[in-house]
């Protein structure tokens, strides 16, 4: 292994590889601060937000390729307004679909679906659309998302296709109650350790990128936290000179370049172990006491964090409805949980790089992925006082392995405690009713992912939109989150569709 040689080859080399390093970072990070980052002079930023805002998308760029070739602009200003350019790009990659392509799904469960009932569905916000330079294209997952988020939608899906079990609540039913259990006996919060092997493969397409440059490469990380993820140990890296962040890095990564053969896709793996627990806190209400608002940790995760985590007039309102005068913190974290798990039904989403508030969309769509579904949650706890931070990266459970997100919130002299928004409150089947019910009650299991955590999770984030180590010179391909990993070359980032990714799993206890 070469990996301290490696890391003086970056030092010197990165300056070779672009001579705008120090000005794109700071782009960067006026990016992920700004709404639309764009030259400081207003009307050209009031003519740009009112184009891409209405749509007008090629106008958009028209007007970004003129500023570009006729202005006066320092390198961040380029920089980010050919971002702009970028986050069309993807906006229109993410919405694909058209009328034809939703009623050619839909008539499966509704014959004589016709284009006046997609837009009864469209205006009660079932189905998600953009109107792009004048033509209505609908989000590629907008048809099947209608059957998870309108509920007569979902009732007629199940008339037709009957009623399937999921497998992993099927595996949860068994699991949760043995980790409940196993917790009233132990005087340690982590609990059920269990041993996951993993080998995970990036591929980029061949001939993306010419023959003989080289290709940098970000892949996920495992993080050693004390109690929920240690003992890890690499296996094998398919190159002799790779660097590992360490964990200060709130994303952690493993960093690999290769150079692209022509006609040939360029791998990226690693294969390695680590221990995984459960963690079980078994919280009590009564137990809860009031926050030291002095200390940097209090201030620092209450606050708002443009732009995903901002306290708008809607949340606002949100939170009186659902908080009402309520100043237990636990029970407070509990009746938001509850609300977004009855009134925010999970379903995919488009790439977070293309949204500007998070939490927001959220609200205005009434529906949302697994990160945006915990990102209201956290804004919603943040702003009744409780801190909360973002934790991030794979679910790993036998059969369903795939990226995910959830979230920690900090109780007083109780510490960080997880809470998994998306996989929410759970309905323990008649079977399984006396099983919950000698492991502490069914109340206690139904809330089991506020305060616990099953042990088949890849921790890899401790914080959204942070740097990544080594640092990355082109704008991310997802600026948010980190699971699948992140490529590019000396002619750029190279986005979602320029290549593939795979996650192997073997469990062990």
């Amino acid at each position: 292994m070469k990996a301290l040689f490696f890391v003086l080859f970056l030092l010197i080399s990165y300056n070779l590889f672009s001579s705008r390093w120090d000005v794109q970072m700071d782009g960067f990070a006026a990016f992920a601060q700004t709404k639309y980052p764009v030259p400081t002079e207003s009307g050209c930023i009031r003519k740009i937000n009112l184009e891409i805002e209405q749509g007008n998308f090629s106008k958009a760029e028209e007007l970004i390729d003129q500023i570009i070739r006729t202005k006066s602009l320092m390198e961040v200003e380029i920089y980010n307004l050919d971002f702009q350019k970028e986050r069309m790009g993807r906006i229109r990659k993410d919405f694909q679909k058209t009328a034809n392509d939703i009623l050619a799904y839909v008539k499966k469960y509704y014959p004589d679906a016709d284009e006046n009932m997609l837009r009864d569905w469209e205006k009660d916000g079932s189905l998600e659309y953009l109107i792009i330079d004048g033509q209505k294209f609908y989000f590629n997952s907008a048809a099947p998302n209608l059957f998870r988020i309108n509920r007569e939608a979902k009732k007629r899906k199940v008339e037709v296709d009957g009623i399937k079990i999921d497998g992993l609540d099927k595996f949860l039913q068994g699991y949760i109650p043995e980790v409940v259990k196993e917790s009233k006996k132990s005087s340690s919060s982590s609990i059920k350790p269990i041993q996951l092997k993993l080998n995970y493969t990036l591929t980029v397409d061949a001939n993306v990128v010419p023959d003989g440059e080289l290709i940098r490469c970000w892949l996920p990380y495992p993080r050693e936290i004390s109690g929920r993820q240690t003992n890890i140990k690499l296996i094998s890296v398919n190159s002799d000179e790779y660097v590992i962040a360490n964990n200060d890095h709130q994303q952690r990564t493993i960093y690999i370049e290769k150079k692209s053969e022509k006609d040939k896709s360029t791998i990226f793996n690693y294969e390695l172990i680590y221990t995984s627990y459960g963690k079980c806190f078994n919280l009590d209400p009564a137990s809860i006491v009031p926050y030291n608002k002095e200390i940097e940790l209090y201030k620092n995760f209450t606050t708002e964090r443009e732009p995903h985590i901002v306290f708008t007039d809607r949340i606002r309102r949100l939170s009186t409805e659902i908080v009402g005068s309520e100043t237990n913190s636990f029970i407070t974290a509990k009746k938001i949980f509850t609300w977004i798990n009855a009134n925010i039904p999970w379903a995919s989403a488009r790439e977070y790089s293309t949204i500007e508030n998070i939490s927001d969309y959220c609200l205005k769509n009434m529906h949302g992925d697994c990160g945006i579904k915990t990102l209201l949650f956290m804004t919603l706890c943040r702003y009744n006082g409780i801190p909360t931070k973002w934790q991030s990266g794979w679910m790993l459970h036998p059969g369903e392995v795939n990226l995910h997100d959830w979230c920690e919130i900090y109780f007083e002299n109780i510490g960080w405690v997880p809470v998994d928004q998306s996989f929410g409150l759970k309905d323990f089947q008649p079977a399984r009713r006396t099983q919950a019910d000698e492991a502490g009650g069914s109340e206690e299991l139904k809330y089991f992912y506020l305060g616990s955590m099953d042990a088949y999770r890849l921790i890899v984030n401790n914080d959204y939109s942070t740097p990544l180590y080594p640092t990355k010179i082109f704008p991310r391909s997802e600026t948010v989150d980190f699971q699948r990993g992140e490529v590019e070359w000396r002619g750029g980032n190279l986005y979602f569709d320029k290549w593939d990714y795979k996650m192997k799993v073997e469990y062990s206890n």
